[in-house]
């Protein structure tokens, strides 16, 4: 485990004077908060005395199949059994990979992907190996290729990982004729499928797309939370998994944690029961598309040419590429003394690379200060630009390793 060498420019881009597109914090202000005190104090009245003690390893029976509906609007049909409550999503990969991985083994996953998920399968001493994208998502025939290439080596691929849906950091979401490709090439393969799915419902144009799970239930472990649809505070998450790996992952969550809170899987049980939880996300969705609209025109304005991003549909995150000769890691201090912050590219590999890359985050800001930040930013690029074509690229030394980030900025 390797702590992050960004984490004390942030504890300064946390200030209030800085424009912050680096944390992937929900807006919880959308919430009723009014009415989420109200619930929570109504179940210490009222359930108090199971709220507050120890509970199931699996998780509470009620809250599984509560579970089971919201997996629905995905297309999954899941029976509660198969449901595991975690301490948020981030949890269930812990365990998966916990339960599959023994060191030097292969995960496969997409390049860019999740910081929190490299940190995890390098902290158990995986060898991750990226498989390219492009703004389709992951691409069937450099998955296939890259599978081949490494059996012929000799070897032991555990799992493919992958964010499907407005992917974390690219925004990308993979086609439905890629998800059949991806599905069949790794069924052949015998690789599973760990399907992470935070951001599935916040989609900004028509209905949620078919979950992988919902076309393989044997060969996709599936992984849900409720961070980015309700609260990040309550840190419910769950997997779904096929029976075997179900039971393996019952055992590993007692022996992290005995029992995850009550309190909060009921919480979050009776939000669900008594609270119309579906135009609350329906909600969150619009007023995460105003902001996603409020950072796209600002770089279409402002940003200098060379500069190249993602196009969201859905999620909280756009992945801008410099110009050659700049890199992200290099610029950041500069953009935090301009008061803005971003993620740079290079914790979003396991090999070295996304030097040219950086991930702004548009969920949390409001818009008027994302189209600030954005032109504090551009002023930045513009004086690296400069400086590249007057002295030559100047960049810093490649990124190697993962960073272990904080919270806020995962």
């Amino acid at each position: 485990m390797v702590a992050s060498e960004i984490r004390a420019l942030f504890a300064v881009a946390s200030r209030p004077e800085v424009v912050s597109l680096a944390g992937g914090m929900p807006y919880v202000n959308a919430l009723p908060l009014d009415l989420v005190s109200e619930l929570v104090a109504d179940l210490v009245s009222t359930r108090g005395s199971v709220a507050l003690q120890y509970g199931s390893g699996q998780g509470d029976p009620a809250l599984r199949e509560q579970i089971c509906e919201v997996m629905r609007m995905e297309g999954i049909e899941a029976n509660a059994d198969d449901v595991v409550v975690t301490v948020g999503s981030q949890q269930a990969l812990d365990l998966i990979t916990r339960i599959f991985i023994d060191p030097g083994d292969v995960v496969l996953a997409e390049g860019p992907s999740y910081v929190g998920a490299l940190g995890t399968f390098s902290a158990y001493q995986a060898k991750v190996v990226h498989i390219a994208m492009d703004d389709q998502g992951l691409i069937p025939e450099a998955l296939a290729q890259t599978i081949y290439a490494l059996h012929a080596a000799g070897n032991r691929i555990k799992f493919l990982y992958t964010i499907p849906n407005f992917q974390n950091p690219a925004g990308v979401t993979l086609n439905e004729v890629r998800r059949r490709q991806v599905l069949e090439i790794c069924r052949k393969a015998g690789v599973l499928v760990v399907e992470d799915n935070p951001y599935g419902l916040l989609g900004f144009d028509g209905e949620p797309m078919r979950a992988l799970r919902a076309d393989d239930a044997e060969g996709v472990v599936y992984l849900g939370s409720f961070s980015k649809t309700l609260a990040p505070g309550f840190r419910v998450g769950w997997a779904l998994a096929p029976h075997a790996v179900r039971d393996k992952l019952v055992l590993a969550m007692e022996s992290a944690v005995l029992s995850h809170s009550s309190f909060t899987q009921l919480a979050v049980g009776q939000y669900l029961a008594t609270q119309p939880w579906r135009e609350q996300i329906k909600s969150f969705r619009e007023l995460y598309r105003e902001r996603r609209d409020a950072l796209l025109g600002a770089l279409d304005v402002l940003m200098p040419p060379g500069c190249t991003w993602t196009r969201p549909a859905g999620g909280f995150f756009v992945w801008m590429t410099l110009p050659e000769g700049l890199n992200s890691k290099a610029i950041l201090p500069r953009a935090v003394a301009e008061r803005v912050a971003f993620v740079p590219g290079t914790g979003f590999y396991s090999d070295g690379g996304g030097s040219r890359n950086m991930r702004l985050s548009f969920c949390y800001p409001e818009p008027d200060r994302i189209k600030e930040g954005v032109r504090r930013l551009a002023g930045v690029i513009e004086q690296e630009l400069r400086l590249r074509d007057t002295f030559g690229t100047g960049s810093a030394p490649g990124h190697a390793g993962v960073d272990t980030p904080s919270p806020d900025l995962a």
